[in-house]
């Protein structure tokens, strides 16, 4: 624990003027972000008796090993810091709002030729119309199929498209009337652009103008005895009007708001937005977070408004937020606002009528959010902090590991090796923190010595930081690996507190693997001088739990929640080791002799495949018909040549049936190819960085 008084700054340092402020940690991460009116008066607070701060309060000044400030000029300027400095340090003390699930949006994808209608999630796309969000998915495509037979909109995907426009032939939508099929070229695309227009001012709320226009045009064909026609249109106002009574009106005179909600208790609080469009209820969400710092209901509300319009702009803030308390100050929050829409946007507090019944709807939702939540969390908090303690118990650990890796080794045959690492804190996956090897040391199939390179690789790199910050004491940690980021001189590219990718130590390390390699994983901490760290190792045939220097292995319980994060810790390695390691093979499977020419991207490959055919009909061709490829100039081809005569074709393939030999005519293959499918796996994954 740090005494605040070590880091306090002098006397007369701290400006006297608006600012964004930065508590960092010994590891130099960023633990919290903060804005002031006056630097100077906000943070002499902090360093005040101990015995006075709230108790959050007091663990983060005590947490914290230094402070630092950036002056900017207005609040405006300081909020709008603030947000981007906690959205890129993800400060620990910090306010930080969970989506309780990833709501999704009726997106219309205004920024395509023909405009399509589908269910989206996750970040927003430029020059895409979004509407909601909605609770559930079937609410959206119960929405969207009434509105088709109205504004029969595309809303298949590229490849069906793709598809009906060089058969010739639309899909079951274009047939029954709900798709105005512009893929067979049935309406042009300005006026499907056109459909998607009135479909977006439809959802938009303007629906009273579209209404009574319809309804002139079935009292004229009737008048006309177009009877037929006035029975579609009929059919239409029908359609349109059961779509809208799926949002039942609540605001009388056609309001756009955004009604903001707070449910908390001393630890936790949940967030309830209603987002209302014209006068209808068209989304709803819902955030939690922990109250890991003092914060009001007003700070709550700041926090929210930062979160749900910090990335927004134009339309999608709305004119008019309804909030259950003002941030203090409240000017700078609403300039703020404003410069996000483009226009003046009311942040208030409603006082009467129908805005503060529907305000007190959206906090009961709150209540009811934060209520359910507390049941789960309780358990789930309950069932992972037994599985710690049962771990500790059987590894006679000091303490619970709040933080353990796991290492997994994987290969095909000694081909490809490469080894995964992954991070559970507090009993939960932190994917952000995972991270993959390529086993560089030595070719063929070694488990142990793998193990034992990895092991050494990451804790070098771990004592190379703690050098850097000059945390290390006991002498020089050895030659530890260049880190990625890192400049020639040593110094780091980023020094601002932002994660890196090895700093900091857990107290437990599991390897997926029995006695060996639980034994070369504690040589290579022993030989690093790490001896804080604790190691077991788990082995899949009788799952068995190995420690060093034991030749009894520790058999948990098969009930034992400890034995079970165990298993989900080591399965969750292995799977991140194997996928990595398929899709090490299909590049290497994938692999081309054009690969090696410098200079030859993917886009003149393919132009080649595409001129040629295949490869085989390339390593064939003379370089003066190379040079006919546009783009290829004679040095290229000349290149290409010289690749292609090194490298060694591919065995045919046979028919086994006819003894047929079958030619190479597939375009785009390449030797060596495989047609083996393999995963490409989860966005989660491809954020593991590779070492």
């Amino acid at each position: 624990m740090a005494d605040p008084s070590s880091y306090r700054p002098k006397p007369g340092e701290i400006p006297d003027s608006p600012g964004v402020y930065k508590f960092r940690d010994e590891h130099h991460r960023v633990i919290y972000v903060g804005k002031a009116k006056s630097l100077r008066q906000r943070l002499a607070s902090y360093f005040q008796d101990l015995a006075g701060l709230h108790p959050r309060t007091r663990t983060m000044v005590t947490t914290a090993a230094s402070v630092e400030w950036t002056v900017v000029s207005t609040e405006v300027e300081a909020l709008q810091l603030e947000y981007s400095w906690i959205k890129e340090y993800d400060p620990r003390f910090n306010v930080k709002y969970r989506d309780d699930k990833s709501y999704p949006y009726l997106a219309v994808t205004m920024n395509e030729e023909f405009p399509r209608v589908q269910v989206m999630r996750g970040h927003k796309r430029k020059g895409v119309r979004y509407f909601g969000p909605y609770g559930h998915a079937w609410a959206i495509r119960d929405t969207v199929d009434l509105l088709l037979r109205v504004f029969p909109v595309r809303t298949c995907s590229a490849g069906v498209f793709k598809n009906a426009a060089r058969t010739g032939r639309p899909c079951l939508l274009g047939y029954i009337g709900k798709c105005s099929a512009p893929c067979v070229e049935r309406v042009s695309a300005e006026e499907h652009r056109e459909l998607a227009e009135e479909f977006c001012d439809f959802m938009a709320g303007r629906t009273g103008t579209y209404l009574r226009r319809l309804e002139r045009q079935m009292t004229d064909a009737a008048e006309e005895m177009e009877y037929e026609k006035a029975a579609r249109l009929r059919d239409d106002i029908g359609a349109l009007k059961k779509a809208m009574e799926k949002n039942a009106v609540v605001l009388a005179d056609a309001t756009d708001a955004d009604l903001i909600a707070v449910a908390e208790d001393e630890l936790e609080a949940a967030v309830q937005i209603f987002h209302v469009r014209g006068g209808r209820v068209r989304g709803q969400r819902g955030w939690v977070t922990d109250k890991v710092e003092a914060v009001t209901t007003a700070d709550l509300v700041e926090h929210a408004l930062q979160q749900l319009y910090g990335e927004e702009t134009g339309d999608s803030v709305p004119k008019e937020v309804l909030v259950p308390a003002l941030p203090d100050p409240v000017e700078p929050v609403q300039e703020w606002l404003t410069g996000r829409r483009g226009s003046i946007v009311s942040l208030r507090i409603p006082q009467r009528g129908d805005k503060k019944s529907l305000m007190e709807t959206v906090q009961r939702n709150a209540q009811q959010s934060l209520a359910l939540h507390k049941t789960k969390r309780a358990s789930d908090l309950t069932t992972r902090s037994r599985a710690l303690e049962e771990i500790a118990e059987a590894l006679d650990l000091d303490s619970a590991p709040l933080r353990i890796e796991c290492y997994d080794i994987s290969h095909l045959q000694g081909d490809d090796v490469v080894a995964s690492m992954v991070v559970f804190e507090d009993g939960l996956q932190r994917k952000s923190e995972y991270r993959r090897f390529q086993i560089k040391g030595f070719e063929g199939q070694d488990d142990v010595r793998s193990m034992h390179e990895v092991i050494t690789r990451r804790f070098k790199r771990y004592l190379s930081e703690k050098e850097r910050t000059g945390e290390w004491v006991d002498g020089e940690p050895g030659d530890g690996e260049p880190r990625d980021g890192e400049l020639k001189n040593g110094e780091l590219k980023d020094d601002e507190g932002r994660p890196k990718r090895f700093a900091y130590p857990p107290q437990l390390v599991v390897v997926d693997g029995g006695q060996p390699q639980v034994a070369a994983a504690k040589r290579a901490l022993d030989e690093l001088g790490i001896d804080d760290i604790a190691v077991c190792g788990l082995a899949k045939r009788l799952e068995e739990v190995w420690l060093p220097d034991d030749s009894d292995p520790v058999v948990l319980p098969r009930t034992s929640e400890g034995l079970y994060l165990l298993q989900r810790v080591r399965d969750e390695a292995h799977r991140f080791a194997i996928t990595y390691q398929r899709t090490k093979r299909a590049k290497r499977f994938r692999a081309s002799p054009l690969d090696d020419v410098p200079g030859l991207g993917e886009t003149r490959k393919q132009a080649l495949i595409k001129y040629f055919g295949s490869v085989k009909k390339l390593r064939s061709a003379t370089i003066d018909q190379i040079c006919e490829v546009p783009g290829i100039g004679r040095k290229t081809a000349e290149a290409i040549a010289v690749a292609l005569a090194q490298a060694v074709p591919a065995a045919p393939a046979v028919n086994t049936a006819t003894g047929e030999i079958m030619e190479d005519e597939e375009p785009g293959t390449t030797a060596g190819s495989s047609q083996e499918p393999v995963s490409a796996g989860t966005s989660d994954e491809r954020r593991g960085q590779e070492t």
